[in-house]
């Protein structure tokens, strides 16, 4: 019997952001940060810690190194109400941490993946998922021990009869090693934004690169930022506009906000309408404090901060 919603499987790690600086440093040269804040960082955390703030029921699989950092994350997300009983540690590698230098509202991130590097297909409580609904994958190309196994997870998350969902990433080396048209038939529904979409098919033009991913995906919904998100399911088409805040702090994590909102409303078995709608909300609201939780603070408070993002007064 089913008894836990969802189950998020990814990286972890902590973010340390900088914020009002000058331009972005040049080699031997030091500038200096108005701002600091140290987070709960990585897309998968991000995305876990948020849904799981809306009220949907959340288990996290990861992996930390036994430090100071590790106890870090698995505070923060137990003050989510995250079960955090499938994160590993590791023996052999740090947690990881993610520098954030923002600029105006441009950034550049330098990460040490450490621990995520050491999670693999194994660490995965397979025995376990038929106590979940569904099954979450965030950061596909920072994880490499999981990487040479993404088809199979996928594969048995599906056996297992959970819904699934993924959400790639950047590639840092710039290779989009991702082989779309045999994974994507095992996962309900896609997350990339628009400029990950057109480096993972490499199509010139977003219509171009929905054409080459209709064959294999079931549903899509693309991230477009200013623009707002774009969802494909077999014929249906629905737009969804953006809700721009008055209050922007920074983007960070704003992505995996959306992903958590839209996820929440799907697990509800709301309207795919619906499910970007509150995407987007979340997005918006991830925006208007550092870094990708601390906007996300009580289920009451989330639902009062959605009303006055759609009245306009935050």
């Amino acid at each position: 019997m089913r008894r836990k919603k969802l189950l998020v499987v990814g990286e972890l790690n902590i973010d340390l952001i900088l914020n009002n600086i000058n331009g972005f440093p040049k080699i031997g040269d030091e500038i200096v940060a108005e701002e600091m804040d140290f987070t709960l960082g990585s897309s998968s955390a991000i995305m876990a810690s948020n849904v799981a703030t809306m009220g949907t029921l959340t288990s996290f699989c990861g992996k930390i190194g036994a430090d100071r950092f590790g106890e870090f994350v698995l505070t923060e997300l137990q003050k989510k109400n995250v079960d955090t009983g499938y994160i590993r540690k590791s023996d052999t590698h740090k947690t990881g941490i993610t520098i954030v230098m923002n600029y105006d509202q441009d950034r550049a991130n330098v990460t040490y993946c450490g621990a995520m590097e050491d999670f693999t297909i194994s660490d995965i409580p397979w025995g376990a998922l038929d106590e979940f609904d569904h099954f979450h994958l965030s950061n596909f190309y920072l994880q490499k021990g999981i990487k040479p196994d993404i088809l199979e997870i996928f594969k048995k998350a599906k056996a297992a009869g959970l819904t699934t969902s993924l959400d790639l990433q950047v590639d840092p080396e710039d290779k989009w090693d991702f082989d779309y048209k045999k994974v994507l038939p095992y996962v309900d529904i896609f997350f990339p934004n628009q400029s990950e979409l057109l480096n993972l098919t490499k199509k010139d033009n977003l219509e171009e690169a929905i054409l080459a991913l209709k064959p294999e995906v079931n549903t899509v919904a693309i991230k477009m930022g200013t623009e707002g998100s774009l969802l494909i399911s077999g014929n249906e088409r629905i737009i969804e506009p953006p809700f721009i805040n008055r209050y922007f702090k920074d983007a960070i994590g704003a992505g995996d906000s959306f992903n958590a909102g839209f996820i929440h409303e799907y697990l509800k078995g709301s309207s795919w309408k619906a499910c970007l709608k509150n995407g987007n909300l979340m997005g918006s609201l991830n925006t208007t404090c550092a870094g990708g939780t601390t906007a996300f603070t009580t289920a009451s408070e989330i639902a009062l901060k959605k009303q006055q993002i759609e009245n306009k007064e935050l």
